[in-house]
């Protein structure tokens, strides 16, 4: 018998406190090959945001459900389905909309592999931060212990999960902020640097590394902000850039590219799961992350989390500014509609 679930839909682009409705729709039992997932966390990030506005760099059919990643509990496990069962924790695949309260998928499509004493709030953000941090980290230099790798916007989630990720390999990370009063914060999370934005740059951050060389930069904010991280790596370093804070293209003075070789290269994950990696790349990315997640080396630190039914409340509190941790869905947080109601 198919059941009720409450979910965020949206039929037109705007502000996402605006164009995002909570709807109840039926969900279907499984098929063959399928399964059905309660869906226990989904977070938001700065690129649903985006997606609601219609500025994110995929189309979208509307009306649509959000949400590109989330962790459930499988309920129902269709004919022809050998791999999982009931009480199962996976992760729900990206193109299911995550922000509703139960759905059914393909099985072939799920990750699995998580212990059910794993948080599902941590495990539900694996697909999206974690490996956007950790490829950005190991595809543009061969980072060596020791090494130094800079980064602004680290107090958002990506920058958190690469000063865990630095930490755990070895490497020393920068980390720029736009205020102080944040030391401890980086602190706990194994940051080596903590220094605040601004012309004199290159002077704060010679002062906090004692001048050894910065291989890697890694820009949230892009504008002039790319330009002060390029001057701070050594000749011949890179900038990866993968997000556009400031609402501003890329500035690279001549000065670091021609003078001082210093590449800028850009990040999307949707692109390096469409055309730049094989299943076997991103299996064996997600298999390293994953037991990292669990065994609690990589964590995201969360704010708040809403139910479905206050939606708009989770976005306009997702879009506010100062904020350090995450904004999550926790669908389960209240009952599936009654079926028989009308």
């Amino acid at each position: 018998m198919p059941t009720k679930t409450r979910a965020v839909q949206f039929a037109r682009f705007g502000e996402p406190t605006e164009v995002a409705d909570v709807i109840v729709e039926e969900v279907r039992e499984p098929g063959p090959g399928e399964v059905t997932i309660d869906i226990e966390a989904a977070a938001i990030n700065p690129s649903h945001l985006l997606t609601l506005q219609g500025k994110y760099g995929v189309a979208f059919k509307l009306p649509a459900v959000p949400g590109s990643e989330g962790a459930g509990t499988i309920v129902t496990v269709g004919p022809e389905v050998a791999r999982f069962k009931a009480g199962d924790r996976v992760l729900v695949p990206a193109y299911a909309g995550t922000w509703r309260q139960r759905v059914t998928v393909k099985a072939a499509d799920i990750l699995a592999g998580f212990p059910r004493e794993a948080d599902p709030v941590q495990c539900s953000m694996l697909l999206a931060n974690p490996p956007t941090a950790y490829l950005m980290l190991t595809r543009y230099v061969d980072l060596k212990p020791g090494d130094w790798v800079i980064q602004n916007a680290a107090n958002s989630a990506v920058g958190q999960y690469l000063i865990q990720l630095c930490r755990h390999y070895g490497w020393h990370t920068v980390n720029v902020v736009r205020r102080k009063g944040m030391e401890d914060f980086f602190a706990r999370l194994g940051a080596d640097a903590v220094v605040e934005d601004g012309p004199d740059l290159v002077a704060r951050v010679q002062a906090a590394t004692g001048g050894a060389p910065v291989r890697l930069a890694i820009d949230a904010v892009a504008g002039a902000a790319t330009a002060r991280l390029a001057a701070c790596v050594e000749k011949h370093g890179t900038v990866v850039n993968y997000g556009l804070l400031s609402g501003e293209p890329c500035h690279m003075p001549p000065e670091q590219t021609v003078f001082r070789n210093v590449s800028l290269r850009g990040f999307w994950l949707t692109m390096w799961l469409r055309e730049y990696s094989v299943p076997h790349d991103r299996e064996q990315v997600y298999a390293v992350l994953r037991d990292l997640i669990v065994r609690g080396v990589l964590h995201a630190d969360v704010e708040a989390a809403y139910p479905i039914s206050r939606a708009r409340e989770a976005l306009a509190h997702a879009a506010r500014g100062g904020r350090i941790g995450k904004i999550v869905f926790a669908p389960q947080a209240e009952p599936l509609p009654d079926l028989t109601a009308t």
